[in-house]
């Protein structure tokens, strides 16, 4: 007979970002290394400091990428030049300042500026995972509790939940399969790989005599 049932659940949590996200860079050529890494250097601190003039603070700019690759001619065997390239990631808590700001990396930077990114975000996604998280387990809790009547156990039974986001491995038994214990499901928490898509919860339901 059937002791356990497995049910799942999924909550969705929703908020207004409040922040935007830009990927900003700059890209360098020059006929030495030196030269390029240079220019891109000195473009990339312009990029930094335009951040800072219009009330970006410190800690929301960050280093990406830096580096530098030969030009090579159009037959690919000569080495004609050099490309160097740095990268920032800028989180403007001011929605209304991003024009404003683009317009300013462009006077900074010139034909070198490289726009790869603009996006809104959260600046803490936090409060909105434990939101999703809490509805997908009364998901999965209200269908155990509903189906568990019409089960064909006795007892009252016990349950015991995680969380998870996709793929989900099989149950295991932690007590070596004592009649009355409750099942546990093996392996890690997925919620926190995407806060933009539901959150799983998967509950073992375990009969007890």
């Amino acid at each position: 007979m059937t002791e356990h049932m497995d049910v799942t659940g999924t909550g969705r949590a929703s908020a207004v970002p409040d922040v935007v996200r830009v990927s900003a860079g700059v890209r360098c050529e020059a006929s030495d290394v030196s030269a390029a890494l240079s220019d891109a250097a000195g473009r990339a601190a312009a990029l930094a400091q335009a951040a800072r003039d219009h009330g970006v603070d410190e800690r929301d700019l960050r280093t990406t990428s830096s580096g530098v690759q030969p030009r090579y001619d159009r037959d690919g065997t000569s080495v004609v030049g050099y490309s160097a390239q740095q990268g920032l990631a800028v989180t403007v808590r001011d929605p209304a300042l991003v024009g404003a700001l683009v317009d300013a990396f462009a006077g900074a930077a010139g034909s070198a500026l490289t726009i790869d990114s603009v996006g809104t975000d959260l600046a803490d996604p936090a409060p909105l995972l434990a939101a999703a998280r809490e509805a997908a387990f009364a998901d999965a809790l209200a269908k155990a509790e509903q189906y568990a009547p019409r089960g064909p156990w006795p007892g009252e039974g016990c349950a015991r939940a995680r969380r998870c986001r996709g793929w989900c491995p099989a149950p295991v038994r932690p007590d070596g399969g004592r009649r009355g214990e409750p099942l546990a499901r093996a392996g890690r928490d997925y919620g926190d790989r995407d806060r933009r898509g539901p959150m799983g919860a998967e509950l073992t339901w375990r009969a007890s005599s």
